[in-house]
């Protein structure tokens, strides 16, 4: 973890480590979905690191401009502790029991899964800043975006979870 000054109190930025395991445990997600692997990308991971320290800076949790402009997919997630990365995406991934794959579109209920299994996404940045009172903020950035701006294609994009062939 690299250790930053930033706005009069200390932050962590995320290691290789987190940021490799958030985009394993992710990847085995989608694969149970049919959805295609996610690459990490430098670009996004260097947006998604700057956006988690100034989430981290202000300690409030909301959605970046570019989220909201649809240039990218995003999903946050803070807690009061330094949070793993597979326990971060488990989270984000446990909304599949609210969604209805038989009514496919978007909800605020589960957002965050269907952005992890958005099969046209190929590309994931990471960005995790742990504050000085130990919570952190967790910034993942997905492209092309899906699940906000392509409300006709839930269908063929956030894919029911298929038997594993024996």
């Amino acid at each position: 973890m690299e250790r930053i000054r930033a706005w009069g109190s200390y932050f962590y930025t995320s290691s290789k480590q987190f940021s490799d395991e958030l985009l394993q445990a992710h990847n085995d997600y989608r694969k149970n979905h049919q959805a295609p692997p996610l690459k990490m990308s430098r670009k996004l991971s260097r947006e998604a690191a700057r956006y988690a320290e100034s989430l981290a800076s202000t300690r409030i949790l909301k959605h970046s401009v570019e989220s909201s402009r649809g240039s990218c997919g995003e999903n946050l997630a803070w807690a009061s502790y330094d949070q793993p990365g597979k326990d971060v995406t488990d989270r984000w991934y446990d909304e599949v029991k609210q969604y209805n794959f038989n009514r496919p579109g978007f909800s605020s209920g589960t957002g965050h899964f269907t952005a992890m299994v958005w099969k046209s996404t190929n590309k994931l940045g990471v960005g995790k800043a742990v504050a000085s009172d130990g919570s952190s903020f967790v910034v993942a950035r997905y492209f092309p975006a899906g699940n906000i701006t392509n409300q006709g294609h839930f269908e063929s994009n956030v894919l029911p979870v298929t038997a594993p062939s024996s």
